[in-house]
């Protein structure tokens, strides 16, 4: 697939001062696509506070340092406004990382990762997801760099930008196709955890088969939930029963003592 980048003007936002004209003009904007970055973490739960927000029209993308600048209120406000719509994807998260610098209400924010069913995309990552939408490949060779370096490199800032503003492409290429019902939707899902199962059963297969074992019947997913319930009566029943247990134990040590006085 041919590469995909945002080719619009990128302005990088490091000093407190440059912030007010930023927002200003992203404020007279009826919809952005929005994306953050954090430092990578490669150790287990250690994570990075948010250190860039990219938010992006189509002509133009300011890339905030929060590095440098922290969360001005400015910028808060810009996201609790209730009349620009915000897109992103896992747009929670992206939210939650924001809050922890400067709290605030966010207002009119879509996450596309809950919208995508609704048109028939069960994929959930930006680069499938602008390949479905438009047979085009975003590179994310940068990804994993520092953010919080002193200076962003221009790999880094067209990569940011190029985030941002996919997310605004994808949203509203959905929003000219139809969506599905709830049915067909449901369906959908349906079709893709069977295909998932059945992948899965034949890896195992192929392993046991290169033991030597042949590899027991398989059970259809009805089955399969149907056994997965079951699973789950039995424990809810031996929860019920030991917080019974545990209730008339107390009881007894209640009494021992009572009786004892």
């Amino acid at each position: 697939m041919p590469i995909a980048a945002f080719e619009g003007e990128v302005i990088v936002i490091d000093k407190p001062e440059q912030v007010e004209d930023a927002v200003r003009y992203l404020g007279k904007q009826k919809i952005v696509g929005v994306d953050t970055e954090a430092r990578p973490s490669f150790q287990r739960g250690i994570h990075y506070p948010t250190a860039l927000v990219q938010i992006a029209s189509h002509e133009r993308c300011y890339l905030f340092r929060l590095t440098h600048i922290g969360m001005p209120q400015e910028l808060a406000d810009f996201f609790a406004n209730p009349d620009i719509c915000k897109v992103g994807l896992a747009f929670k998260d992206d939210i939650n990382g924001l809050r922890r610098r400067r709290n605030f209400t966010p207002a009119n924010c879509i996450d596309i990762q809950k919208l995508v069913a609704q048109y028939g995309i069960l994929d959930m990552g930006l680069q499938k997801l602008f390949a479905i939408c438009f047979e085009k490949k975003i590179s994310k060779t940068q990804q994993l760099t520092n953010w919080e370096n002193s200076h962003l490199t221009p790999e880094q800032a067209r990569y940011a930008s190029t985030d941002a503003w996919a997310t605004l492409l994808i949203y509203e290429d959905l929003l000219k196709h139809e969506q599905l019902s709830q049915d067909e939707v449901t369906a959908l899902i349906r079709e893709e955890k069977e295909r998932m199962i059945e992948h899965q059963q034949e890896i195992q297969d192929q392993r046991l088969r290169e033991q030597g074992i042949e590899p027991p019947p398989h059970m259809t997913l009805e089955e399969r939930e149907a056994h997965q319930a079951e699973k789950r009566r039995e424990a809810r029943k031996r929860k019920r029963q030991r917080q019974s247990a545990r209730k008339t134990a107390q009881r007894e040590t209640a009494k021992k003592k009572k009786t004892t006085k």
